[in-house]
């Protein structure tokens, strides 16, 4: 594909740098001569130093043959007039990147696909689903629903003394039948080697591993893996940002107690007005003597979203030693995700990384309707929606000779989640989720086209 990102910052680097691994055509625009000057040297890309709303510029992208326009500059009015200005020269697609979660929570309010934007994307809002998510399952490390929770992909790190360890993933299977669950992918403790599980696979203490389940088994799952699904009611959030904002505001309606602590003195009163129903308190999060003040071992969860990674990292860690069971701090760095389950952090989380899931998506080949990349393992997980001409509809699934690096996690039909075993034949109108490596990718797609 031909894609014209426009915004050279981490959100566009990052974006260009994922996009670049995949052999697609990628220019990147930015005013800032550093930015492309980084990039240029580290990606084998194109860059224009031009302002991308001008409309030379875009022609000197070659706009009219864009497959993608991406717009994700610090300026949500700025992206926003990027993807005006570039459907009106022929772009086929545009996506722009926004803050204001007005434009995607009133979506009836105006049709932006009449502007020109085919898609709009917050990463604040992106980063609260992603937090309260996480929240409303406190035994997992990792979540994503498909199909509004007719399938539940969940990741967890397996206990000493889950049931299933020392088990092949078929003893499992046969062993725990009432429970419907299908391995999906495995990373061993002290390796950073991913495994795509089969039959003979063992299930080890301390793996970090992936399930796909149904509704009614992500309970059962918790129980299976030797983890606790505590419910949370007290929640600490440090840093007084956007995402904090957003997610309190959700977090408050389910009648939680929320507890925020901010250093600047004028946000800490802005939001004690707009968020009446939380504590917020103006101090420093890096504070030890004040966190134990505020009493964060009697905290149920500690969110942390200050804008530096490094403290949100110090800051969990803190809450973690005072007995915190559930830790969540936002990073910029994406070399971090390896380092997590080593320090003791439950999940860290990334802009970047979610933007990214988004928009991939467009970009897949087939009808994907959604995708997720697993934090620091190296498999994605896709969403297709199956038509009657794909050649995943011909046989039954253990007769496809699919790629060894890919597996069929779970089928949404009629509105109901199946776990898909080999015996099972995909039909037209099916939901298929598959887990597989990125170099595996292509021979997938082959599948759905």
């Amino acid at each position: 594909m031909k894609i014209i990102i426009a915004g050279a910052g981490e959100v566009g680097f990052h974006l260009a740098k994922l996009l670049s691994f995949e052999s697609h055509e990628i220019t990147l625009i930015d005013q800032d001569k550093d930015r492309l000057v980084f990039a240029d040297t580290r990606l084998d890309i194109k860059t224009l130093q031009k302002d991308a709303t001008s409309i030379s510029a875009l022609k000197d992208a070659n706009i009219e043959n864009t497959d993608l326009l991406i717009a994700v500059t610090s300026s949500e009015t700025t992206n926003i007039t990027i993807c005006m200005i570039s459907k009106k020269l022929g772009a086929k697609q545009t996506i722009a990147r926004i803050s204001n979660s007005e434009f995607t929570e009133d979506k009836n309010e105006i049709n932006f696909s009449d502007l020109g934007i085919d898609e709009l994307i917050s990463t604040e809002e992106l980063a609260t689903n992603e937090i309260i998510s996480l929240l409303g399952k406190a035994a997992f490390h990792d979540t994503h629903e498909f199909e509004k929770g007719k399938l539940t992909m969940v990741g967890l790190t397996i206990s000493n003394i889950a049931p299933i360890v020392g088990m092949q993933v078929k003893d499992a299977a046969a062993t725990f039948s009432e429970i419907h669950f299908m391995p999906i992918a495995i990373k061993r403790k002290e390796s950073n080697e991913t495994i795509i599980p089969r039959g003979d696979t063992l299930f080890c203490a301390g793996d970090q591993a992936y399930f796909i389940t149904l509704e009614e088994g992500v309970e059962e799952l918790t129980k299976l893996s030797g983890t606790v699904n505590k419910p949370i009611k007290n929640i600490m959030i440090l840093g007084g940002s956007k995402i904090c904002e957003k997610t309190t505001k959700e977090l408050c309606n389910d009648n939680l107690n929320i507890k925020i602590i901010e250093y600047n003195k004028a946000r800490a009163f802005e939001l004690a007005d707009k968020l009446p129903e939380a504590l917020v308190i103006y101090g420093d999060s890096r504070d030890i003597e004040l966190l134990e003040e505020e009493n964060v071992s009697e905290m149920d969860a500690v969110i942390a979203v200050t804008g530096r990674s490094e403290t949100n990292i110090m800051s969990c860690l803190v809450a973690k030693s005072k007995g915190v069971k559930r830790t969540i701090a936002l990073v910029q760095n994406v070399d971090y995700f390896s380092l997590s389950k080593n320090i003791g952090i439950d999940t860290l989380i990334n802009k970047k990384l979610l933007a990214a899931n988004s928009i991939f998506r467009h970009i897949r080949k087939g009808d994907v309707l959604e995708m997720t990349i697993l934090n620091n393992i190296n498999a994605e997980i896709l969403e297709f929606k199956i038509h009657n001409n794909s050649k995943i509809t011909k046989k039954k699934i253990k007769d496809l000779k699919f790629p060894r690096n890919a597996i069929i996690g779970g089928v949404v039909r009629n509105d109901k989640g199946i776990i898909a075993l080999g015996d099972y034949q995909i039909q037209e109108g099916d939901k298929v989720v598959v887990c597989c490596f990125p170099k595996t990718i292509s021979k997938v797609e082959k599948f759905f086209n």
